[in-house]
């Protein structure tokens, strides 16, 4: 646990919670239910499990949590090309092996801004997830005011995400970021302007966001009015809203899965006791009545002012691409 509260720390975040392996108990057979993938044809889990939390623990223990993940059907695989050095996806690769690939529904995040460079690491993730088809690709950390210009530019991102679809190297694509409201929706408008629709779209969704520079509020009808696939992250804050005492982890995982729209809601889990924890909310959801979340909401209003302690809005110690903007040219950890 010591390695992953120093990770977590690095990273700008905090653990996700010290939940002892079998406090939660998940019955044989308990299977996390499913929603429509926006407008595709795929069904996927409604609890995903984050992949930068899977460099945090022993290999061992992070392949048995994706296998024992998809054991109760929380088919939904985050990662991302950058996470931990790559060493997030090699796990993840080792865990879909013998089989376990055909119970998964795998997305990952590239950082490059160029055709060549996106290219150049979705051939590196397809390398350390041992899979030839990736089911899932986003835009990782769209964040900077023209990064939509530069990604809808000629030799930009979408000219190679769309080359690798037609290739059949990735079925869906999409795009996230975790900065400002009006970035998304200007990745949204420049995308219908380039007549080009998103499969996905990655926002934070938490009971901090409902009241500070909202994604909830101020993206998600504009995502769904395009049939565009909503995917919920960081409903924890990261770690962070457990730390500002602000709500509880059942709490707060209970509040993103019950908002109106959301198809997924990704979660990191740094042990097996924390993804045990997801998987029995998971498996035993009901969703919050209005009463429910009108109180949670006024009793974290005090804590969302300002964003301190949605400092992924707010600082830059979560944006791993302003930290490493090599990243965005070159495919070179």
């Amino acid at each position: 646990m010591a390695q992953a509260v120093q990770a977590a720390k690095q990273a700008g975040g905090a653990p996700q919670g010290n939940v002892p392996k079998g406090k939660y108990k998940i019955p044989a057979g308990a299977r996390v239910p499913t929603r429509r993938l926006g407008r595709t044809s795929v069904d996927v889990s409604t609890v995903g499990l984050g992949g930068y939390h899977l460099g945090l623990p022993s290999e061992q223990e992070a392949i048995r949590m994706v296998r024992t993940a998809l054991d109760h059907g929380m088919s939904f695989l985050d990662n991302c090309w950058d996470y931990n050095d790559g060493e997030s996806e090699r796990r993840m690769g080792k865990a879909l092996r013998n089989g376990w690939r055909s119970k998964a529904f795998v997305m990952t995040k590239l950082d490059g801004r160029t055709a060549k460079s996106a290219s150049e690491q979705l051939e590196q993730s397809l390398k350390r997830l041992q899979t030839d088809v990736i089911d899932l690709v986003q835009i990782h950390e769209v964040i900077r005011r023209d990064d939509p210009e530069v990604c809808f530019a000629p030799g930009g991102t979408i000219e190679a995400l769309v080359a690798a679809q037609k290739a059949g190297k990735l079925r869906f694509v999409g795009f996230t970021g975790h900065k400002d409201p009006d970035i998304h929706r200007h990745m949204l408008d420049v995308a219908r302007a380039n007549r080009f629709f998103f499969d996905t779209v990655q926002m934070p969704i938490n009971v901090l966001d409902a009241h500070y520079r909202s994604f909830e509020r101020e993206v998600m009808p504009a995502a769904l009015h395009d049939g565009v696939a909503v995917l919920g992250m960081k409903p924890m804050g990261a770690g962070l809203i457990l730390q500002s005492g602000a709500a509880t982890a059942e709490e707060c995982l209970r509040y993103a899965m019950s908002v109106p729209g959301v198809n997924v809601t990704i979660t990191g889990c740094d042990s097996e006791g924390v993804l045990e924890q997801a998987l029995y909310l998971a498996v035993n959801f009901k969703p919050m009545t209005e009463d429910e979340r009108r109180a949670l909401l006024e009793r974290t209003k005090p804590a969302a002012q300002g964003g301190k302690w949605e400092k992924f809005k707010t600082t830059q110690q979560f944006d791993g691409t302003e930290q490493n903007k090599r990243w965005l040219t070159s495919a070179q950890l």
